[in-house]
């Protein structure tokens, strides 16, 4: 009995590092692994344009420790600068609708296109943070109007209501009465959305407004 109460315990345990660590761990590695990726084909690409300058004592070619996450940062900072310009924006928007219209990459580039555009840019949908009583009972969910009107779909004075789902990136999108959404007032979207994702263990006084 002893033992089996070991065990379980163990198991907990397991679960509760697992918990902590996989995020942690989730994150830098897709970080790492983007910026070891560019770290491994920079040298090489700056060799064949300046060979002396990439070339060690004994014939070598140099890499730089580093480098990789400097590139990164300075091409997504230098994109979001020059698509600022109108006309580098026009050449963006052509590309955008090209995508946008091939069958098969259609599908795949709109909706990590608007997933992205959601939580950042002009265009941010999840600004605005509710409870929605989905189920018209005494349960309210965290979520965020996407869509404040949805007459196109034949409901006058409904919302559409996107509920973030805890520990994933994955979601749900509901069809409700506007009379059952409330406003969340008194804390940002961006802790609401961080209460939600966590599945409601973070104190959202810790998170800083956004």
């Amino acid at each position: 009995m002893k033992q089996t109460s070991f065990y379980k315990k163990l198991i907990q345990f397991f679960l509760q590092g697992l918990l902590i660590l996989a995020p942690i761990a989730i994150t830098f590695w897709a970080i790492t692994s983007l910026f070891n990726f560019v770290d491994g084909i920079l040298p090489n690409l700056l060799h064949g344009i300046m060979p002396k300058l990439m070339t060690d004592a004994e014939g070598n070619v140099k890499r730089i420790t580093g480098l990789g996450f400097v590139v990164v940062i300075l091409l997504v900072v230098s994109v979001g600068i020059i698509s600022s310009n109108y006309i580098f924006g026009k050449v963006v928007e052509v590309f955008d609708h090209l995508l946008a219209k091939t069958p098969g990459i259609k599908f795949i580039y709109s909706a990590l296109k608007d997933f992205f555009e959601a939580f950042a840019g002009e265009k941010k949908k999840f600004t605005q943070n509710v409870l929605a009583n989905v189920d018209d009972n005494d349960v309210w969910r965290v979520g965020f109007i996407t869509q404040d009107n949805m007459e196109e779909f034949g409901f006058s004075d409904y919302v559409a209501v996107y509920i973030p789902m805890a520990y994933s990136v994955a979601g749900n999108v509901y069809i409700i009465p506007r009379s059952r959404v409330k406003a969340i007032t008194n804390i940002s979207a961006a802790q609401t959305m961080k209460f939600a994702v966590s599945g409601g263990v973070t104190n959202v006084l810790d998170t800083p407004h956004l």
